[in-house]
């Protein structure tokens, strides 16, 4: 299975039912959110599976393509962190967040004991968070990405009940189909996201110094040959070689050109391998595409392999 493929990854946890009613609080730190309607229906569909919401007062704003001006943006999340909802939710990516990081008191976040929920754009944000916090968020689902659907049948159960046993405390175990190095074993840092924004944060403040990590990676709209170029970047930065193992995730939504004869995303991850002893594990079923595990970033956890087959082990309880 390459990075792109399809997985079909197993959530282990107990049998208890997963208790209702965990609000959640949906900010827009990136790009502007396009379709009001499909919005607010989204978030009806989010409270219909448990999860009463409300937006936040600039979440629905526009100024040029972001979703309202830097100030707004960036104050929404001291009002996230001073509201009640335990979950705060972005309703989608885009970009515009590297700007806001400044402005932002991260350790005042942090102490907030919020589940802070997003990806792609979202990834400077829990990049920072563990650069100046040393705070665990999560890598997981958008308002946008993952509920604007028609009905609650339409949603990936594996995103819906992954989110929900994470924001439980309740996520123990993740098994999914892979291809990379049999018979890893290793414990470290969980850490990553989207490979643009993390090499767009190499070489600043906001830009984690982990070693002997578990970094995980997607991206989106990246020819094969721009994300082989970004792991060399990570790679010649001395990122990769200081870390225990890389989980590739959902690469995809790319055009392949008839000069590429040939070269595609296996052959770039071919090559990368090639330059490093760490282990580079394909098939985390993370990024963006329909299914999508919910990943404690910052936090300790487990990571085997044998054969075609990889674990991830989460700690019982996550500190904020």
């Amino acid at each position: 299975m390459n990075a792109s493929a399809k997985a079909s990854p197993a959530v282990q946890t107990d049998t208890r039912p997963l208790p209702t009613d965990l609000p959640v609080y949906l900010i827009s730190p990136s790009g502007a959110v396009a379709d009001i309607e499909r919005a607010r229906s989204a978030a009806d569909l989010l409270a219909a599976c448990g999860h009463p919401n409300r937006f936040d007062r600039a979440a629905l704003r526009r100024a040029q393509r972001f979703a309202g001006s830097d100030e707004a943006r960036a104050g929404a999340f001291d009002r996230a962190a001073a509201q009640e909802a335990p979950v705060v939710m972005i309703t989608r990516g885009g970009y515009g967040l590297t700007r806001l990081l400044p402005r932002l008191d991260f350790r005042k976040l942090a102490k907030a004991g919020k589940h802070w929920v997003g990806l792609s754009d979202f990834t400077a944000f829990h990049l920072a968070m563990l650069a100046k916090a040393r705070a665990v968020t999560w890598a997981g689902p958008a308002l946008l990405d993952d509920f604007a659907v028609n009905t609650p049948d339409e949603l990936d159960p594996v995103t819906l009940g992954c989110f929900q046993e994470a924001m439980r405390g309740e996520l123990e175990m993740l098994g999914f189909a892979s291809r990379g190095a049999s018979g890893v074993d290793v414990r470290g840092t969980l850490w990553g996201g989207n490979l643009s924004v993390m090499c767009a944060l190499l070489g600043t403040p906001y830009f984690p110094r982990i070693q002997g990590g578990i970094l995980f990676i997607e991206d989106v709209h990246e020819h094969p040959y721009r994300i082989e170029r970004m792991l060399i970047q990570l790679l010649q930065a001395g990122v990769i070689d200081a870390q225990a193992a890389v989980l590739i995730g959902t690469i995809n939504r790319y055009a392949l050109a008839p000069h590429d004869r040939g070269y595609d995303l296996a052959a770039a991850l071919k090559w990368v391998r090639n330059q490093t002893r760490t282990p580079i594990i394909t098939g985390l079923p993370f990024g963006h595409d329909r299914t999508k595990v919910c990943l404690p970033h910052g936090a300790t956890v487990g990571l085997a392999t044998e054969g075609r087959q990889a674990w991830l082990v989460f700690p019982h309880s996550h500190e904020h």
